[in-house]
């Protein structure tokens, strides 16, 4: 019984160095000047139609200025028809990595729609997931969507 305390403390002791050694977590917070720069993003989701689920997707290339300002380009399907478009627009962030941006987008130069974004900044503000929190026609139709964007710093 003797040999198997031993091992049990051995087993404790040795665990309880490890974790002593171990990297401290670093918290991370936002700023906008850790957030400039240029990101790569992936779009994907459906817009809810009463006829049904229409698949979209999008590759996009962003660029966070420091005013809060965002501008891009984006080559999109909706339901198998091809755009690329041009995106501009604002952002916010607040220090706990949450924020939120309005992005109109643009096809020769014609407003497309508008978009409105819930975000969540991570990795020290080079990655961001976004979820599209509402979609707006130039004529003021309102489609329920639902799209994750997903992207990183370049």
């Amino acid at each position: 019984m003797p040999q198997n305390l031993f091992s049990k403390r051995l087993i404790i002791s040795f665990s309880l160095v490890i974790l002593a050694l171990a990297p401290v977590a670093q918290a991370t917070t936002y700023s906008a000047a850790t957030a400039k720069r240029w990101l790569a993003l992936t779009l994907s989701g459906n817009l809810l139609l009463l006829t049904g689920p229409v698949p979209v997707g999008a590759v996009i290339r962003a660029e966070l200025h420091l005013d809060g300002t965002v501008t891009g380009r984006e080559a999109g399907n909706v339901g198998g028809q091809h755009a690329d478009e041009t995106t501009t627009g604002t952002f916010t962030g607040n220090g706990d990595c949450n924020g939120a941006a309005m992005v109109s987008s643009y096809e020769d130069g014609q407003l497309v729609r508008t978009s409105m974004l819930a975000l969540i900044f991570n990795d020290n503000s080079k990655q961001v997931r976004m979820v599209q929190k509402s979609l707006l026609l130039p004529d003021g139709t309102s489609l329920p969507v639902t799209v994750l964007i997903e992207g990183r710093k370049k």
